[in-house]
């Protein structure tokens, strides 16, 4: 299938994280890269993993080895508590696992999950008191600041402008919209008009190698990006407990956030024009017959153009058994990363993530 001048659904800007201006101290404004930072949704976000009865750990959600540095040289930037609501605790906890209850700056306040037990459950985990049956009921409380969105991926566009749309900061898990280019146009026109701060938790613009590519991009020892490289490689031989089978032949493409990071989140641009190709699949839910997606690829591989002039290839799988995960790499005319940096500048920035508050795990 092909489509020229097509946008990427990646709304997020986290590769200009960097360069946004600190406020933690206004009362009613919460920065973005505060936001980010404080409530440590980067490098806390790669430990997450699934809970089960068996504890499996599913592919490309594996614990990432513990630092013993974590919390060396965290300097709180703000001695206030910005209070939040979180909804949604599935299948995978989500809703806890980025440890907002954990951080110093914030307080949860209110927790929400449609299923009266895992409400139960996501306000014990949170230690929060106070509950809600719904979103909907959540986003009219008054002391809820800001609301981060951990329910299923259909609903993130609906869910985070009715947030904003009653006053409140959003932050959502991946992917921003799901499959809808009206629902992208509503969401950016929802943040516009509600001046209010939308983040999207895309946890691979956190992997460490990621985080390096940006910092050295910024300080231009890359030069211009000529191609990059993204791959999420999810085997999933049979479908996730979802809400509603939301996960039931999920379409790869509608999922792409974790490896076209690998150039959004980077340069902080887009993708103008793209080429995909897509295999048949054999496991059966995934097959078009087996979900409502009618979606009969369950590996799909794009070729986009940049806003900038390059190239990159994206790969997503569900149906691929062995190596997995979320990676990529990435050449400019300066130098290239793959596992390092290799080019012509020899003086870089500090390429380690930022450390997080003791308390909160990696």
């Amino acid at each position: 299938m092909k489509s020229d001048k097509t946008e990427s659904s990646l709304l997020s800007d986290e590769g200009n994280e960097d360069n946004a201006s600190l406020k933690p101290e206004a009362a009613h404004s919460i920065s973005r890269r505060w936001f980010l930072r404080s409530a440590s949704i980067g490098a806390a976000a790669l430990s997450y993993s699934c809970a089960t009865g068996k504890k499996t750990i599913i592919q490309g959600f594996e614990k990432t080895p513990e630092d013993p540095d974590l919390t060396k040289g965290w300097v709180p930037v703000s001695d206030r508590k910005v209070r939040v609501g979180i909804v949604g605790y599935g299948y995978c906890q989500f809703g806890a696992v980025f440890e907002f209850q954990n951080h110093p700056n914030v307080e949860v306040v209110a927790v929400s999950d449609l299923i009266p037990d895992r409400c139960t459950a996501l306000a014990k985990e949170c230690r929060c008191s106070k509950t809600y049956p719904s979103l909907e009921e959540l986003v009219k409380d008054d002391t809820v600041e800001a609301v981060f969105i951990a329910t299923d991926a259909p609903s993130h566009a609906r869910h985070a402008i009715d947030a904003l749309r009653h006053g409140k900061h959003v932050a959502s898990a991946v992917p921003a919209i799901f499959g809808s280019l009206e629902d992208a146009d509503q969401l950016f026109e929802a943040v516009k008009a509600s001046g209010l701060k939308y983040m999207m938790f895309e946890t691979s613009c956190f992997h460490e190698d990621l985080f390096a590519m940006r910092r050295i991009y910024a300080a231009g020892g890359l030069g211009k990006l000529i191609y990059s490289e993204g791959e999420y490689y999810h085997y999933m031989p049979e479908p996730l407990p979802s809400y509603k089978d939301w996960r039931v032949g999920l379409p790869p493409q509608w999922y792409p956030t974790h490896s076209n990071a690998y150039e959004i989140g980077v340069t902080g641009g887009r993708f103008t024009e793209v080429s995909c190709f897509g295999m048949p699949s054999i496991v059966d839910h995934l097959k078009p017959a087996n979900n409502h997606y009618r979606n009969p690829f369950g590996t799909e591989i794009a070729l986009f153009r940049t806003s900038d002039g390059g190239m990159s290839r994206m790969g997503v799988s569900w149906d691929t058994p062995g190596d997995g995960g979320e990676r990529g790499r990435i050449r400019g005319q300066k130098g290239s990363f793959h596992e390092k940096y290799e080019g012509l500048e020899k003086s870089l920035p500090g390429l380690h993530r930022p450390p997080l508050p003791p308390g909160v795990s990696s």
